[in-house]
């Protein structure tokens, strides 16, 4: 897209309905997604929400329940688990406010990769072995990505003709044709059929949402990250502001006393979000308290610095008196100096393994996000968001683009993004080495550790109370970083793609 004169908006829309072909465990245009843009002419960000939303006839109580289990895991397999899908929408707003090229131009690929085929990854063949028998007896699914002989090993050929010709009719006839037009037809009558609750009204009645991002800031840098119904931005400056507060280099990086201190934030920003996060549009969120620095040092003053603290012990914090009042991530940037961080998903890989017969994309399961119990901040209600830990940043510095940052992870998203910005600016990495360093993350009582951290500091962890989980070198399980930063006093551009997910940087020298 760049080569054709397309600027980075162009880029990461035609990346993102590629991405739905290459990596379809992931995301795709059955699903939704977050997306943030800098335009460096007038320097103002903008955030479209493209997340689902659930269907006008669900409830509260739609899902039976056993204990605290939805029974046979209807809220994430199967068609009641489909939540409207916002990715077309919220792609092709983008494009037309601020690409240069024609939805034709950026569609083009993903029809190609779709028809031609594309590899089949490594992690790809075991996507979809892990899910042979939680969705194999959907026939559609199993036709596509089960068939044994296409994924017998790695390095095979995935190919998708009917995906091709659903991309075909967007791009000739724009997002109407999947919201109201002959895709929107086929998506509702297969759930109508399958006991599902989404209707063509709800798929009509779709609008992405232009939303107001979250900011802070980090040791004299600008932080632009996602506001609600994405959590993840709020905590992901909660985390930078705790951060602030103490010395990160000092400390060393990854050391005991590091990433100790790590978990002992990370712990609270979850009692946070457990307590605190919904929809605005139904849930009264102090957000500002939450990314405030007074709120940070409330916080870090509650910490033990030789000792963990139970999660039990840790309550939410009272950020109100501080008020004023699966998924895949790619971040672009071009020689204009214009930055888009993008993530998308489709929930859990594959989703609920619906492929909606004759199209060849997969429907999410976003439903799944939701609490299925009445009462909480993040229940079931018809036309609500399901919360999102999704968390696609901006990173700007004295006024100019510095980097563009985003992971996909569910709840390790926060952590891996708050890490990677902290080991660029703290512990001066470069960006594939800031992707590439060893991650932890600390929810409940346990810390999970990445495998290449030092036997020794993991024994002093154990030491001073940790519960440790100790991850492979490069665990997936971490999250899939990827992103760009801007070299100010060299002018070059520099990449760092995630070893631990599939993903490259690439550039274009023009």
């Amino acid at each position: 897209m760049l080569k054709m004169g397309g600027n980075a908006v162009d880029a990461a829309v035609a990346a993102a309905f590629a991405i739905g072909v290459a990596e379809p465990s992931c995301s795709g245009i059955g699903g939704g997604g977050f997306m943030l843009i800098r335009m460096n002419q007038t320097a103002e960000v903008t955030f479209i929400d493209f997340r689902e939303v659930a269907p006008q006839k669900a409830t509260a109580d739609m899902y039976p329940m056993e204990g605290n289990s939805v029974i046979g895991d209807a809220n994430e397999t199967g068609h009641l688990a489909v939540a409207v899908p916002g990715d077309v929408a919220g792609l092709c707003l983008a494009l037309q406010s601020f690409g240069r090229l024609t939805l034709t131009d950026v569609v083009a690929p993903a029809v190609r990769y779709a028809e031609e085929g594309v590899p089949i990854t490594q992690s790809l063949r075991r996507s979809c072995e892990a899910q042979r028998e939680r969705l194999g007896t959907f026939s559609e699914f199993s036709k596509i990505y089960l068939r044994n002989a296409l994924f017998a090993s790695t390095g095979g050929i995935l190919q998708n003709p009917d995906y091709a010709r659903t991309l075909r009719l967007i791009a000739e006839e724009g997002a109407g044709v999947f919201y109201e037009g002959e895709i929107a037809t086929a998506i509702a009558a297969e759930i109508r059929c399958n006991g599902g609750v989404l209707t063509e009204d709800d798929l009509a009645a779709y609008r992405p949402s232009i939303r107001t991002p979250v900011t802070g800031s980090y040791r004299g840098y600008d932080i632009v990250s996602t506001s609600l119904p994405s959590c993840g931005g709020i905590h992901v400056v909660e985390i930078l502001n705790m951060l602030e507060s103490l010395d990160a280099k000092a400390l060393g990086h990854n050391t005991a006393e590091h990433l100790h201190l790590l978990a002992e934030i990370q712990k609270r920003v979850f009692a946070d979000r457990d307590k605190y996060m919904g929809d605005p549009g139904f849930v009264d969120v102090p957000s500002e308290g939450l990314t405030s620095k007074a709120y940070a040092a409330e916080r870090v003053r509650e910490i033990n610095f030789s000792r963990a603290t139970k999660f039990a012990g840790i309550k939410p914090g009272r950020p109100v008196v501080h008020e004023a009042s699966s998924t895949t991530h790619l971040s672009t940037m071009d020689r204009e100096l214009n930055m888009v961080s993008l993530t998308q998903t489709i929930g859990r890989f594959f989703g609920c393994g619906v492929v909606v017969p004759g199209y060849g994309f997969v429907l999410n399961d976003e439903m799944h996000d939701m609490d299925p119990r009445p009462g909480g901040p993040n229940s079931i209600a018809p036309g609500k968001k399901p919360l999102s830990s999704i968390s696609p940043t901006l990173v700007v510095k004295d006024g100019l683009p510095h980097m563009t940052v985003g992971s996909p992870g569910s709840r390790r998203i926060i952590t891996a993004v708050s890490q990677v910005i902290s080991n660029v600016i703290d512990h001066g990495m470069g960006i594939q080495d800031a992707i590439e360093a060893a991650r932890v993350h600390a929810e409940g009582d346990q810390l999970h550790i990445e495998g290449r951290v030092p036997r020794e500091t993991v024994q002093r962890l154990i030491c001073m109370g940790h519960n440790v989980t100790l991850g492979k070198e490069y665990d997936m399980f971490f999250g899939g970083a990827q992103g760009v930063i801007f070299d100010s006093v060299q002018g070059v551009f520099r990449g760092g793609a995630d070893p631990r997910r599939d993903g490259m940087a690439v550039g274009f020298n023009g």
